[in-house]
């Protein structure tokens, strides 16, 4: 019973009849011994009978609760039709109903409760975690502040870990940061499974989350941590305090830096330009607007200019206008971009009037934020503008694809967060593809954990976004795409995993020297999902 009740070993029905004797099985089974490819039918047919996306989503987690190797191989296999369930847009609203929909623990909670004694608690974790993606709940999506309710992102990040890019399940611990929350419905909701306090905060909440990092690199040597939906307030400062002398990455900051700016190559192989040429005006000034300006700056810079022009091509605007400088109350990841000798602007449109971007940026997550208005000028103002509207939930999205095209006149280079079906318009067919950050973060970590390097860097960011946008074929742009299909994420993730395991051998980052074929030791530690 307890091999059944193991979802890493058990096979369920295709357990053999060798097997079953060996194993003590016999007469807890149906006599019937299935194939893996037969129950993997019989778990899409049920799943394609349920009415709606977050009863898929509970049942693949029941699924992936019991059978770990089916769910991977129902999700590998299907990975068009079952990523939008086990992640955007379907889990921002699995995680507002975490409580109601609980089953069963996966991952760990620790709690403020627990300073003092983190490291024990970690222990408890029965496997050696080579992977953590943690979060404190506090900016899930684009949907704020969900407490330990915001467990749902690390488990389903890591279920595209091992999907997507072949990181083996038992190295992968999701974890939840739970330092209370301050949203009221939560608060007062019978069914919050989290503490049922305000958020700890300052020297309190710092001391807390240092704990856990030395306790968790003590637990687990070596291990690569992914910080995950932070407030931005939190995220950059952690970032910026660990990234020097730990194994870290913020994928909110640096993940979608590097899919964006992969979007960004693709569109100017359709359109013609030059990076070091495009003014980009990014609605929003957060972690998400910050980390792709910055990685744009750098490529602009490699491209051969100066800093000074790069960031004079980069622009932000937040929640009071257009970032300027002079302006009260700029935080630090803003002033970079606060140029000073522009007048403030108040709103998007007008910046866009009087900036005339060639590219717009949407991670604000302000939803119908590009508006008829903001696309038709994007497209007077350029032969093919380029549109990325990445925030997701689908509820936040700045525009929808057919929006997009439409007011474009179908000349829009798009892209966007969360997936949309392909747009028929004036005889031609475009297939929009996610600008979803799966296509990055999955390769990165089977990367750093092939190479065992010491540290994230940019640098490996970069080369990850240029091996993306090299994966996109001539096919693929010819209808609109900016990205590759998403059936090939695996062997998109080899091929970053590669890069970026390069960039730590030639660094001196990695454990040991070079193999002879740095892609064949990635393929070599990738997981199969198979019995």
């Amino acid at each position: 019973m307890t091999l059944l009740r193991d979802p890493l070993l058990n096979k369920g029905t295709a357990f053999t009849e060798s097997e079953r004797e060996a194993l003590g099985l016999r007469g807890l089974l149906p006599p019937c011994v299935l194939t893996m490819e037969t129950q993997a039918q019989r778990v899409l047919t049920n799943l394609r009978t349920l009415p709606t996306d977050l009863e898929k989503y509970v049942a693949l987690n029941a699924l992936h609760d019991r059978n770990e190797a089916l769910f991977f191989r129902v999700v590998v296999e299907n990975i068009d039709e079952i990523q939008p369930i086990i992640y955007t847009p379907t889990v921002g609203l699995a995680c507002q109903k975490y409580g109601l929909i609980f089953q069963r623990p996966r991952g760990m909670f620790i709690s403020s409760r627990d300073r003092g004694q983190i490291a024990e608690i970690l222990k408890n974790w029965p496997y050696q975690a080579r992977l953590i993606v943690v979060t404190d709940g506090e900016r899930i999506l684009g949907l704020g502040d969900l407490g330990a309710n915001g467990m749902g992102i690390p488990v389903g990040k890591l279920s595209l870990y091992s999907a997507c890019a072949g990181v083996h399940p038992e190295h992968c611990l999701p974890i939840v940061l739970d330092v209370g929350t301050n949203n009221e419905e939560l608060l007062n909701d019978p069914y919050y499974l989290g503490l049922r306090e305000r958020r700890l905060t300052g020297e309190a909440y710092d001391g807390f989350v240092d704990e856990f990092m030395q306790a968790a690199r003590k637990t687990f040597p070596g291990v690569l941590i992914q910080f995950e939906d932070f407030a931005n307030h939190s995220a950059f400062k952690l970032l910026h305090k660990y990234r020097d002398e730990a194994c870290v990455f913020n994928d909110d900051i640096q993940g979608t830096a590097a899919v964006a700016l992969a979007g960004l190559f693709s569109a100017l192989r359709i359109s013609g330009g030059k990076l070091r040429n495009q003014r980009i005006l990014f609605l929003g000034a957060g972690e998400a607007a910050t980390g792709i300006a910055d990685l744009v700056v750098s490529a602009m810079m490699a491209e051969g200019a100066s800093e000074a022009e790069a960031l004079r091509r980069n622009w932000l605007v937040d929640s009071r206008g257009l970032v300027v400088g002079g302006r009260d109350g700029l935080s630090g990841h803003k002033l970079r971009y606060a140029h000073a000798d522009q007048a403030p602007i108040a709103d998007f449109l007008t910046a866009i009037k009087t900036l005339k971007p060639t590219a717009i940026i949407g991670v604000a997550a302000v939803g119908g934020a590009f508006t008829p208005e903001v696309l038709k000028t994007m497209a007077e103002l350029n032969a093919q503008p380029i549109v990325f509207a990445l925030s997701n939930p689908t509820s936040k999205a700045e525009c929808s694809a057919e929006d997009a095209y439409r007011y474009t006149e179908g000349r829009a280079l798009f892209a966007c967060g969360s997936p949309y079906d392909p747009v028929k318009l004036n005889g031609r067919t475009f297939v929009p593809r996610q600008g979803n950050n799966s296509y990055i973060f999955p390769g990165v970590g089977l990367g750093v954990i092939a190479s065992r390097s010491r540290l994230v860097t940019d640098e490996m960011f970069m080369a990850a976004a240029h091996t993306l946008a090299d994966c996109v074929g001539k096919d693929d742009l010819a209808q609109g795409s900016l990205y590759p299909a998403l059936p090939r994420i695996r062997e998109v993730s080899v091929r970053i995993a590669a890069a970026v395991a390069d960039v730590a051998y030639q660094r001196g980052l990695a454990d040991g020297p070079a193999p002879n074929d740095v892609k064949a030791l990635v393929q070599s530690l990738m997981y199969e999902p198979k019995y």
